[in-house]
Parts: structure tokens; sequence; C-alpha cells
């Protein structure tokens, strides 16, 4: 009785359920979805790791993903790297042969064309036409042998790709080079290989007409015959090298001893360098002391900086570098610019064991911006330079100064009425901050003349 009274009460949950359902459906209610067995996820889950682990165990076992692509795609090893770095040294070579057929096709186009050309001037001269001229970069005609070799751009090597902005070097020559190409063509030709051609004037001679840089060329320099060893430092600073360390060929002296004769007969070789060659007279008292004037003392300089901050620096137009020489002394190295101008300037600075450097007033200072400590020059600037050429030496002077560094402009020769007029305009528009500014008449036969002498020490400003 129990039992069936069970049974009734289950018949009629059931019989509610169905009902609930039922009104579920009508009122838009869904029943609700039956949970999958936690233990069947957790299968899923377990299988999904150990099929991954296997795939991951298969590809780091060293084998190797081919993929069937045609047979003009390049294979990919994915993680063989004997096989990637043979594939990529293949992949070069093939780029190097197709740019090596490139070039081989360039060259007979060009042969061609060239070939065309000729023919077309051919039938041009029988038909009466007026040959055309042609340009070969500035040359009237295309450049040939060592000259040409000199001038020309080159490829870099294959592969080679720097950061230059170009896949050529280009040399580097004159500008006015152009202007004066049949000095150019006896300068360039000699035998490659073998000894270079007495040429020196000719050089210095393209040089101060602009042409500089010189191109490079392929020959030996000549050296001087018996040449003797200079004397050690320090003696070295304040004595006469022998006259076998020059080439005298080029010179009107052929000795140390005619320009040091030529200096004490106030003759001059040249002009502007009257008794530099002559160690043991007016030279070796330059500088050594300050007269309150015009005339300022290497000593009275240094102490207007900080000690120890005066290291390196230029001396433009420094004749046999005795202001170097003085610098030295005090330990401060000293670079000087010469030009060999009838008496061996360079070979002189030399043998003293100081720097030079050949570099005419037009070329632009060899130096970085902002990495010299003071640069220096006597007469080598003045009133014979034109004004723009001396606004842009001056300007560049500035940019090879350090913040602080001090420009020594040494007895600045010019007229009365041009000092006010024309280069204290120049001066002040360079930025330059004047630490000691001194002008003076030039007392000697030439007074009536109103000429002046301007010494300056000019500073750049830190910012």
């Amino acid at each position: 009785m129990y039992a069936a009274k069970h049974r009734g009460h289950a018949s009629q949950q059931q019989q509610q359920h169905v009902d609930e359902a039922m009104l579920g459906g009508v009122h838009g209610h869904r029943p609700t979805a039956a949970r999958p067995a936690p233990r069947r996820a957790k299968l899923k889950i377990l299988l999904v790791v150990i099929a991954t682990n296997l795939v991951s165990v298969y590809l780091f076992s060293g084998a190797s993903l081919s993929v069937h692509l045609p047979a003009s795609a390049p294979r990919i090893h994915l993680w063989d790297s004997a096989a990637l770095l043979r594939d990529l040294n293949a992949t070069r070579a093939e780029l190097a042969g197709a740019r090596a057929e490139l070039a081989a096709l360039r060259s007979q186009c060009n042969a061609s064309s060239s070939l065309l050309e000729s023919v077309l001037a051919g039938l041009g001269a029988v038909h009466g036409d007026a040959p055309e001229t042609r340009d070969f970069g500035g040359w009237p005609e295309e450049p040939a042998g060592e000259l040409k070799l000199a001038i020309e751009p080159h490829r870099l090597p294959l592969g080679f790709h720097p950061n230059f902005g170009t896949d050529e070097l280009f040399p580097g020559l004159g500008f006015a080079c152009r202007n004066f190409q049949d000095e150019l063509a006896r300068y360039m030709a000699y035998d490659a290989g073998g000894e270079c051609p007495d040429d020196d004037a000719l050089a210095l001679q393209l040089a101060l007409k602009g042409c500089e840089p010189l191109p490079r060329r392929r020959c030996r320099a000549r050296s001087p015959v018996g040449y003797v060893e200079p004397a050690p430092l320090p003696r070295s600073l304040w004595s006469v090298p022998p006259d076998t360390t020059v080439r005298w060929a080029p010179y009107t002296c052929k000795n140390y001893t005619c320009l040091v004769r030529r200096a004490r007969a106030r003759g001059g070789v040249p002009s502007f360098c009257k008794d530099c060659f002559d160690l043991e007279g007016k030279e070796r008292r330059r500088w050594q002391a300050d007269n309150g004037g015009v005339g300022f003392g290497i000593d009275s300089v240094l102490r207007s900086r900080a000690p120890g901050t005066v290291r390196i620096g230029l001396d433009i137009g420094g004749g046999t570098g005795t202001f170097a020489a003085r610098m030295a002394e005090r330990n401060v190295t000293v670079v000087t610019t010469t030009m060999d101008l009838d008496a061996p300037f360079s070979a002189f600075v030399a043998s003293r064991g100081l720097v030079p450097l050949q570099l005419t007033l037009m070329q632009r200072l060899p130096f970085a911006d902002g990495v010299l400590d003071i640069v220096h020059s006597m007469n080598a600037l003045s009133n014979w330079v034109p004004d723009a050429v001396l606004e842009a030496a001056l300007f560049d002077i500035y940019r090879v100064l350090r913040p602080g560094g001090v420009f020594w402009l040494d007895h600045f020769f010019c007229l009365g009425p041009q000092l006010n007029a024309t280069y204290v305009p120049i001066f002040d528009r360079v930025g330059f901050r004047r630490l000691r500014w001194k002008a003076g008449r030039k007392l000697d036969l030439s007074a009536e003349r109103n000429e002046w002498y301007v010494s300056a020490l000019l500073e750049k400003p830190m910012t």
C-alpha cells in the first residue's frame, strides 16, 4: 500500500514537470540544458595536452617540415640552420651572377651605342652635318688613362653597403681643375707604378689656382739624394736641418745657407717671410714678450685661459713653424699650414719635429666642428684677401674652435679707412667675443700711407 502511494506521488511529480515544460514553451522560457559530465571534459583536455606535446617533440627533434610547393619556389627549412645558410648562399651567388650578366649587357649596350654614334657621325659628316659636341662631365673630351682612373667614381664591392648614401666612391677633386685641364693632364701624365716626375712647381701652381685637392697618383715620390735624418727633439726645434733633407730642384736657392744669407741681407725668400729661416736672428725672439701694443706674447695669451685647457691648435700661414715650436715648448700641439712658395717650408717645419699641412686659404679647414683650442694667424689674413674670402675663412675658424676656444689674430694689416668701414663689421658678423683688441699705426717708411696693424684675441662664446 505504501509502494502504491509512493508511485502515485511520483506520477504526480512527473506530470507537474511536463506541465511546467509546456508552460515554459508557451511563455518563451527554454528548459535548462543538461551539463556535460566533468570526467568527459577533463579527458578531452588531457588528450589535447598529450597531442600538443607529441607535436612539439617531433618538431624540435631536428626534423624539417617540407611543404609541397611548385618546383620554382624556394624550399624553406624552418629549423635546419645549415640548410637555410646554404639556401642564402645559393641565392647570393645567383644574385651576383645576375648582376654580372647585367653589367655585361650594359657594357655591350654602351659599345653598341658608341658604334651606332660613330656610324651616325660618319653619315652626318658625309652629308655635311656639324658634329655634335659631347659633354664628359665638364671635360672637352672623354678623359683617358690615369686621369680617368683618378677622377671617375668607383663602385663599392658587391655586398658592401655602408651608410654612405651611395654605392660609389667619388674622388675629391678641386672645382677649378676643370678650368685648367691642360695643366692637370700634364700633371697626370706619368708611368703608373714608376717614379713621379719632378713637377712640384706644377702641383703648387695648380693648387694656387684652386685645383685643390689634386687627384691622387700611382707613382713613387722621389726622395732627396743622400738623405740625412734630422736632429732629435728638443734640439731639432731650433736647428737648421741638413740640406740633404730637401729636393731643391724647384727653388731658387739650393741650400739653407742661401736662404739664411738672403734673409739676413733682408732679401726675403719670399717677401712675406724675410727672416723666418734664420733661427738665430729675429725668429728666435718672436712671441717671447708682450709689448703692450699689437705684439702679444704667448704666455699672456695662455694666461687668458684656464691652465692646461689650451692643448691643440692651428697656425694659419705659419712660415717655418716658429709659433708651433714655441707652443710645443709649452706642451701645446699646433699644426702649421704652409705653401712651398720658392722655399721648402713644409720640409723645414717637419725637420723641426712639427706638423706641416700644405693648405691654401681657399680650402675648407680639414678639421671637424669644435675641436681646436686655439687658432693663430699672422700676416696670412690681411687686406690682400678678398672680403668674401676673408669672411668665409673667419667663419671656418669659428667652426673648428671649441666653445671657449680663442682665435689669435696677429698683425692684421689694412689701411686706416678700411678698418672701421670694412673689417670691424666683418668680425662683428662672425660672432666672436673680444678679449683683447689693439690697433696701431705701422711705423716705417710707408707711414704716410696710413697703414695699420690690428691684433686681437677673440673668443668663441660658450653658448
